[in-house]
């Protein structure tokens, strides 16, 4: 019989609720295989903080880490999106996969760090540079590389491979700084397949499917992806975005994003929709109906200026909604959490907005953004309970923060008034990865981030 490791909390959050003096047992292979509450006879090593299952981000473009605050002094009066794109390729098109794995590596630690112990890496990075031959093999080696970050910082991966082949509707070929991203349909069939054969021997390594965007993505090639998909893969999309895409859409189709997408595509509870900044009520009823999530990154479309997601709306159709750090100018769960209560706030102005009568603000964002935020990772996590990964993070409820708070009110003060101090530790998989606030290859990881930028970046510099 297999040695089992069992670790207690004073208190833990669980899918009933809080409960106290909890051990958890943990399989050698970083499975739950038991929950015990109101246990005070059980052997096991005592964790002195409150446990709440780690957060899954499920959006992640792990290069553009290298340019966050490089894009923040004005690009002439009509500095938008559009614009900032335009210094995304010129990073892009520096990054080889020496330079991809020394990136992703930090960041992942930094997302661990923070309470993310899962991540959905949207990946179309596909080639180095504007001159590359763009062969499979360097497509898998810039797969390759993020993978073996991720193992590097221990964090579980869903690697969303993405298929990018036009720049617009109405298949207009991909701009020579695109071309990196792009690949023919039958060259990513045949990288999905070879990623997914890695992928089995990895319970920390899940592969799903992404399409670009509708404006990416020409009707003929998304259908032949979604016709080669087996049962339960995930699949993630960039939808309804901005307005002049919305705006190209109709233009070129009759009919809005998300509801060609609902129209023209078996959408269920395997999808997610990112951002979906311009839906309409109707589009969100359609989606909930669906099952399907949509994948909100609060702190980068308010960086891009993209425009306020109706949060009540998707809300009070019974949808779902997971989060994701996409740009990473945040790393920072409980910030992306806060700017969708506070957005709400701020167009009803009005306090406790994102309520259901049950859970409290903070719970509710928690809970709801973790069990979502798994369903479309794949991967059997969001919660503590027997079946799921052992992605636990334990907040220090000894800090001051946490003074002469009862058990309920742990979640609401990490939300809205904790900060990257209030995360102590962090397991994922059954491993400690943070102790003490310090992840285990903190300088390893550093050095090599600080590496790939200066490799990156060396023209610039005088």
């Amino acid at each position: 019989m297999s040695m089992q490791s069992r670790y207690r909390f004073p208190c833990a959050w669980l899918p009933e609720g809080w409960r106290r003096n909890v051990v958890i047992s943990v399989d050698p292979d970083g499975d739950i295989v038991d929950v015990a509450t109101d246990d005070t006879v059980t052997a096991a090593r005592m964790i002195n903080g409150a446990a709440i299952a780690g957060m899954p981000n499920i959006h992640s473009h792990a290069f553009q880490r290298a340019m966050a605050g490089l894009v923040e002094q004005r690009g002439g009066k009509d500095d938008s999106f559009w614009t900032w794109r335009e210094t995304m390729y010129d990073v892009a098109s520096r990054i080889s996969p020496e330079c991809l794995n020394g990136v992703a590596a930090q960041l992942y630690a930094d997302m661990v760090k923070a309470g993310y112990t899962s991540v959905c890496e949207f990946h179309y990075l596909h080639s180095h540079g504007e001159a590359s031959s763009r062969s499979h093999e360097e497509r898998l080696a810039m797969s390759q590389a993020l993978m073996d970050a991720a193992t590097t910082a221990g964090i579980g991966l869903t690697l969303l491979p993405t298929l990018y082949q036009t720049s617009d509707f109405g298949g207009a070929p991909p701009t020579e700084r695109q071309r990196q991203f792009s690949m023919e349909t039958r060259e990513y069939l045949d990288l999905l397949d070879a990623l997914r054969q890695s992928s089995q021997r990895s319970p920390q390594l899940e592969v799903g499917t992404a399409l670009h965007s509708l404006r990416a993505v020409p009707s003929e090639s998304l259908r032949m992806v979604l016709d080669s998909q087996r049962d339960g893969q995930v699949i993630h999309i960039h939808i309804a975005e901005q307005e002049r895409e919305v705006q190209a859409c109709l233009e070129r189709t009759g009919k809005r994003p998300i509801e060609w997408l609902l129209e023209n595509a078996p959408v269920d509870r395997r999808w997610c929709l990112i951002h979906a900044t311009h839906a309409t009520a109707e589009e969100l009823q359609g989606v909930a109906t669906a099952g399907a999530v949509i994948g909100l990154c609060p702190t980068t479309e308010a960086n891009l200026g993209d425009g306020i997601f109706p949060m009540e709306t998707l809300l009070a159709a019974g949808g779902a909604f997971a989060i994701g750090s996409d740009s990473h100018i945040s790393l920072s769960p409980i910030e992306e959490l806060r700017w969708l209560e506070y957005q709400a706030r701020l167009a009803r102005r009005q306090r406790g907005v994102l309520t259901d009568g049950t859970l409290s603000g903070g719970a509710l964002l928690w809970q709801k953004a973790c069990t979502a935020g798994a369903r479309v990772s794949g991967r059997p996590i969001g919660e503590l309970a027997a079946g799921k990964r052992a992605d636990v993070v334990v907040l220090d409820i000894n800090s001051p923060l946490f003074a002469a708070r009862s058990d309920s009110s742990i979640i609401d003060t990490f939300v809205f008034s904790g900060t990257s101090e209030s995360v102590r530790d962090v397991m994922v998989g059954g491993r400690w990865l943070v102790q003490d606030r310090r992840h285990f290859a903190e300088t390893a990881v550093s050095a090599g981030y600080k590496r790939a930028l200066q490799k990156m970046f060396k023209k610039d510099r005088v």
